[in-house]
């Protein structure tokens, strides 16, 4: 990947649960927003190395929205998510347990418009709301 930018977060959760909160779309909805401002109103995901995935991110108040979505490059249950998105851009997602938690490791290929930082923390931000649903539920 070039230039890749790297977030992470421990899971208080086995990797079973954190995989499928993951993956499955009404949780997907519950967890994919990195401010109280947004939300995810609507989620599809063939998780197969070759499905493709899709989730509308939406400002509540009606503002903004736009679909993140790519093409599977490589699915390994509970370990492994590879990704293009629809830009080109590669992703990759690491699962592995830690103890009865899960360290999830997130790297991805940075757009052009935005700042870095902006974009680490934006990523982040989605990666702490989704430890933050797996975790209370």
């Amino acid at each position: 990947m070039k230039n890749e930018i790297t977030i992470e977060a421990t899971v208080q959760a086995p990797v079973d649960k954190v995989w499928k909160y993951w993956n499955e779309p009404a949780h997907i909805m519950q967890w994919c927003q990195a401010s109280p401002e947004w939300h995810a109103p609507a989620a599809k995901n063939d998780l197969r190395t070759g499905g493709t995935f899709s989730t509308t991110m939406a400002a509540k108040d009606g503002s903004m929205s736009f679909d993140f979505g790519g093409v599977y490059d490589q699915v390994k249950t509970n370990e492994l998510i590879e990704y293009t998105l629809g830009d080109g851009r590669k992703v990759k997602i690491v699962f592995s347990k830690a103890g009865d938690a899960t360290k999830v490791v997130e790297s991805f290929e940075p757009e052009g418009m935005n700042p870095r930082e902006m974009q680490q923390a934006g990523w982040q931000a989605i990666l702490n709301s989704f430890k933050d649903h797996t975790e209370k539920n």
